[in-house]
């Protein structure tokens, strides 16, 4: 492999201005067909075989219009001076409830003065719109228009706000400062590392086109699958880190062979075929790691795995040819524009070798030290609390926030999530007095946590019968889940009960979390390792790899819990608290996080610790290869490792934090989880824990059974037989950074 990608790097070089403007147009007519054919986007977070879907399914069954997934709208209205039946605001009430029935698609509108239509303090009323036939993917646009429409009610003094049935985490992402951000300040520690602006430039252009490119793939796509509305964010966040880290290895690289003499085609050459395997082999376990996601049986989650891993094959693509491509073409000119200042900044990695060397004299000691720290670090998982968001999460002042704070105070706070219970019948109903019906709905009833069941409605076959159940718990309060179990566990003779709606749905997707986590992890571990022995032809190191992975999680999970689920500083990422709260409760504020996040979270960090440790390992074997001394060859690999790893860690971590800004709540959570496991991953595992470990195993490192040796195809990503050349001597020193 190391000869093709020698061969490709070298031709890249050779013909830059082709491949560059090859790249450059691609990424243009990608991103621009997206943009003009922009597709639709959804986040659908059915689970094919759950109770919840078979009710959703069969909700649609002969109901009539406005039952199933968006056929429902909802107004509150809010009289602060007085009760809304009083004449004045009582007429503008029904004006607007007449003009909303005007409107297209409507089929039915429920004025708020009916039974369960107004709280009880009657300052808050409900007007619920049936509709039919309405495009769905324009959700928006549809609920502002039937906003309008009840401006009569405005006039009248009233406080009109829209309600929907979705979660923070269904809102429609919009791009922000966050990748201005996260871009600049990566451009600032790429200054600091190389000192040249132009060596700076190299990786963040490299990285906007193969986030372009990658972009535009995923915005083409969605017009022929589902796309979650975090699909842009998510693949925009990874694309640019690991889109920039992929560049930053290979640069690093080539400026230190131009330093030796060696001539510009040749050294990109050299550099594709050693670092650039690495960076392929690196990625490809990222991308194993999130198509493993496939398997949680969970579209909506394959579907954000597999997007996100777009993003990281046009990372790949962009570092083993477009940035050859730019090498080529400015030469030696890629040490331009020094920054005065930073002249010598960061030219030696001597600071990294005296470390792999104090840690290569106390292996044991360093080892007890490191395991306790990220002992403590992870010891908060504990804590982590797994639960749906509903709008008491959203942005405080936000017409969903409003409309959720006016449902809780009129209807309860279960009224934000209401279960539907679909009936099927044995036989055939008369109607909804009928006795089968009516012990149903004395079963239902029955239940601790239920505090209201609206009359029953039997479908036109009158074999099922469907009944909007509200509970007295929130949807992210883990009681409702508790209530939607003791609904289903309801036996009655020929009596099949399923339970629907958001938080039945998000019971289901917590279930099937926890019964496919096991396989998802076992499958990205193995095939991770397997890969690492493909690459290094060492079971142990492969094996400890997996292990020092896992390790790392437990630190992105601990923060997770600190900051989410303990509430340490959720205000201070955004998260707002509700109103009445005090500014200390503001502070610590406890927030759910969503059931599938920590499974795809474990993913995209596995893939992305592997980075660095394919890495790490390409340096140490080479080293190793070299003189054969285990302990001065870690001491090496880290040394010329050591501030190429810092370095992209420090832009990955800024990259990751300046997302914290997105006002979605599960991008907080990414942002949060990967700022801190890459940043631990890269100085305590990395710097510490790793070095002490392949110490103490000495020859076991790199040992090989004979028939496992003669099996394995042969990968390897070090490009050894590149080293060894010949290299002409260099005309004049060349100061480096990385």
């Amino acid at each position: 492999m190391t000869r093709l990608l020698g061969r490709l790097g070298g031709w890249c070089a050779r013909h830059g201005k082709i491949v560059l403007l090859l790249w450059v147009v691609a990424a243009a007519g990608l991103m621009g067909s997206s943009l003009a054919f922009s597709s639709p986007t959804s986040n659908d977070a059915s689970i094919p075989g759950t109770d919840a879907q078979r009710a959703h399914d069969l909700m649609k069954e002969g109901f009539g219009p406005g039952y199933g997934q968006g056929g429902t709208m909802q107004l509150l209205l809010y009289s602060a001076d007085g009760p809304l039946t009083e004449d004045k605001r009582k007429r503008a009430v029904e004006e607007s409830v007449d003009r909303l029935r005007t409107m297209p698609h409507v089929t039915q509108v429920d004025t708020p003065f009916r039974r369960g239509g107004i709280a009880s303090n009657l300052q808050i009323g409900l007007i619920t719109i049936r509709m039919q036939g309405h495009d769905t993917a324009k959700l928006a646009e549809t609920t502002q228009a039937l906003s309008k429409a009840a401006d009569p009610a405005r006039a009248a003094g009233l406080e009109v706000v829209p309600a929907d049935s979705s979660t923070p985490a269904d809102k429609e992402i919009k791009t922000g400062p966050s990748e201005i951000i996260g871009v600049v300040c990566a451009l600032l520690v790429l200054v600091f590392a190389f000192g040249t602006l132009v060596a700076a430039m190299i990786p963040i252009f490299a990285a906007l086109i193969s986030v372009a490119s990658g972009l535009g793939v995923i915005g083409l796509l969605g017009w022929v699958v589902d796309m979650p509305k975090q699909a842009g964010i998510m693949a925009t966040m990874i694309g640019l880190g690991v889109g920039i880290d992929y560049a930053l290895f290979l640069l690093s690289r080539h400026r230190r062979l131009l330093a030796e003499g060696v001539p510009v085609v040749e050294s990109v050459r050299r550099t594709v075929a050693s670092s650039g395997g690495a960076v392929v082999f690196a990625g490809g376990t990222v991308i194993i790691a999130l198509s493993a996601l496939m398997l949680a049986g969970f579209p909506l989650l394959a579907t954000l795995g597999w997007v996100t891993g777009i993003s990281v094959v046009a990372a790949v693509l962009t570092s083993v040819t477009l940035v050859p491509a730019l090498l080529g073409l400015l030469g030696h000119r890629v040490n331009a524009l020094q920054v005065p200042f930073l002249r010598g900044a960061g030219s030696s990695g001597s600071g990294w070798a005296g470390l792999g060397s104090w840690v290569a004299r106390r292996p044991w000691r360093v080892l007890l030290a490191s395991v306790v720290v990220l002992g403590a670090l992870a010891a908060p998982a504990l804590a982590l609390k797994l639960g749906p968001l509903d709008e008491g999460y959203g942005t405080q002042g936000s017409e969903p926030r409003r409309a959720y704070e006016l449902m809780a105070t009129g209807f309860g706070p279960g009224a934000n999530g209401p279960l539907i219970v679909i009936a099927e019948l044995p036989s055939k109903a008369g109607g909804p007095k009928d006795p089968i019906v009516d012990q149903v709905v004395r079963e239902v009833k029955a239940i601790d946590g239920v505090v209201h069941v609206a009359d029953p409605k039997v479908n036109v076959s009158g074999r099922s019968v469907l009944l909007q159940t509200v509970t007295d718990y929130a949807p992210s309060d883990s009681r409702a889940a508790g209530v939607v179990r003791d609904i289903r566990a309801i036996s009655l003779p020929g009596v099949d009960l399923h339970v629907g709606g958001e938080v039945a749905g998000m019971t289901d997707a917590g279930d099937r979390m926890a019964e496919r986590t096991p396989l998802v992890i076992g499958v990205v571990v193995l095939l991770s390792a397997l890969l690492l022995l493909l690459a290094f032809r060492a079971p142990v190191v492969a094996v400890k790899a997996a292990v020092m992975n896992l390790v790392s999680l437990g630190a992105a999970f601990g923060s997770l819990a600190l900051v989410f689920s303990v509430g340490l500083g959720s205000g201070l990422v955004g998260m707002d608290a509700p109103a009445s709260s005090s500014y200390v409760q503001s502070l610590f504020f406890s927030v759910p996080i969503e059931s599938y996040v920590p499974l795809m979270l474990f993913a995209v960090l596995f893939g992305l610790s592997m980075d660095y440790e394919v890495f790490l390992l390409t340096a140490v074997r080479q080293a190793y290869t070299r003189h054969g001394d285990n302990a001065r060859a870690v001491a090496e690999g880290l040394g010329a490792t050591g501030r190429v790893i810092t370095s992209a860690a420090l832009i990955m971590v800024a990259v990751f934090v300046a997302f914290i800004a997105y006002p979605d709540p599960m991008v907080k959570t990414f942002g949060v989880g990967l700022a801190v496991a890459i940043a631990v991953d890269a100085t305590i595992i990395r710097g510490f824990l790793v070095p002490a470990t392949m110490v103490l195993l000495r020859r076991l490192n790199w040992w090989c059974p004979r028939w496992l040796d003669r099996l394995l195809p042969n990968l390897s990503v070090e490009g050894n037989e590149e080293e060894h050349e010949p290299a002409p001597q260099p005309r004049e020193p060349v100061k480096l950074g990385v």
